[in-house]
């Protein structure tokens, strides 16, 4: 018998996420081996009239073949899986990997080749600017390892996060985003952070559950070149399965003029992809109120409670700043008491402190406002 959780997660995934119509074309793609989810977003569609695609993704095949992958071979795959976007009216990414470092020893050069030729082209090109998307986690051992949590309790997690009304959080995000259109200047302060930067007319967008699963941030973008200070992030982070923590950068006009890390050395050459890795494309404020911990899965930490995240790389054409780059690189700064405590402000006035809204038309985003 199916888990409940299961089901309500399939039809909200189905039918408010992507909100399939009749005839639309779904590519469901399922990256490790669970089926339940699977099945049951595969019925949901076929309720809703639509044409379910189903693409079953092994890792670890899929590091053998980056690790012999050639740019000519590169190209041909981007090419073939390309076309079957195109033809995609939605799309829904169910990643259930039993091991997130299976990457880890993909050799640099390979790894560059797969962002820049494949995943900008079919997913950053088509499948976000030109389909109706969502991408989520399933919840497993490894997952429950990563939060330092049983599995069963895991779950339990899981599903208060992804089943959480994303319609009451949507409605309680309009004054954020209002706010955030007639903001000029933001400044960022925390432990080894004073950063100050400019968001006039780049649009806010709001993002409950449309897009992701779980959800809750409200995301714009700096004018490219106002970025000024220093950020120190203090959420670990996977990048191409290598960790990095205690991360810090420093700005000047924009750009990212010295960054350090538990490992500088290759971090820096993750940033010196192209000319647009040293820029941020975006900047979101997160709020989820069950989600208060790093687990290095950025799906989870972007939308923690009192949270942000400062983004090097491309930018989303929806609150774009013109900055374009192969990587999108989302690092995770926690501002509540527990991690050091924080604030932000817009055009001078605080708006949060220690992670909690302290404006009034705000408040609908703190936490005992969204259980």
């Amino acid at each position: 018998m199916r888990d409940p959780r299961v089901q309500k997660l399939a039809e909200n995934l189905v039918g408010y996420s992507v909100d399939v119509q009749p005839g639309e074309n779904v590519l469901v793609e399922m990256i490790g081996d669970e089926r339940d989810l699977l099945k049951a977003v595969v019925e949901e569609v076929g309720k809703k009239g639509g044409n379910a695609f189903v693409e079953i993704t092994d890792r670890t095949v899929q590091r053998a073949q980056l690790k012999y992958a050639t740019e000519e071979g590169m190209k041909t795959w981007a090419e073939y899986d390309l076309k079957r976007m195109q033809m995609m009216d939605c799309y829904i990414g169910i990643r259930a990997g039993s091991n997130v470092n299976d990457m880890s020893d993909v050799p640099e050069d390979k790894m560059k080749l797969y962002n820049s030729l494949y995943s900008h082209l079919v997913h950053s090109e088509q499948r976000v600017k030109r389909t109706k998307w969502v991408v989520l986690r399933y919840p497993n051992a490894s997952m429950a390892q990563l939060a330092n949590t049983s599995t069963e309790a895991f779950e339990d997690f899981y599903f208060d996060v992804c089943n959480l009304d994303y319609a009451k959080m949507d409605r309680a995000q309009d004054a954020l985003a209002e706010l955030m259109n007639k903001t000029d200047r933001v400044r960022i302060v925390a432990p080894g952070t004073d950063l100050n930067f400019s968001i006039k007319d780049i649009p806010a967008i709001k993002c409950s559950g449309q897009k992701n699963i779980p959800d809750g941030e409200v995301y714009t973008a700096p004018v490219r070149n106002t970025v000024n200070g220093t950020i120190s992030y203090n959420a670990a982070t996977l990048y191409n399965g290598i960790t990095f923590e205690n991360i810090k950068f420093s700005f000047e006009n924009g750009k990212i003029v010295e960054a350090t890390s538990n490992d500088t050395k290759r971090m820096n050459e993750i940033l010196d992809s192209d000319e647009g890795a040293r820029y941020i494309g975006e900047f979101a404020i997160g709020f989820n109120p069950y989600i208060l911990h790093p687990m290095k899965d950025i799906l989870f930490d972007e939308k923690i409670a009192g949270s942000l995240h400062f983004t090097p790389g491309q930018a989303y054409e929806e609150a774009d700043n013109g900055n374009r780059s192969s990587i999108h690189w989302d690092l995770v700064l926690i501002q509540r008491p527990d991690y050091g405590g924080g604030e932000i402000y817009f055009d001078d006035v605080l708006i949060r402190k220690d992670g909690i809204f302290v404006i009034p038309e705000l408040a609908g985003l703190n936490p005992e406002n969204l259980k």
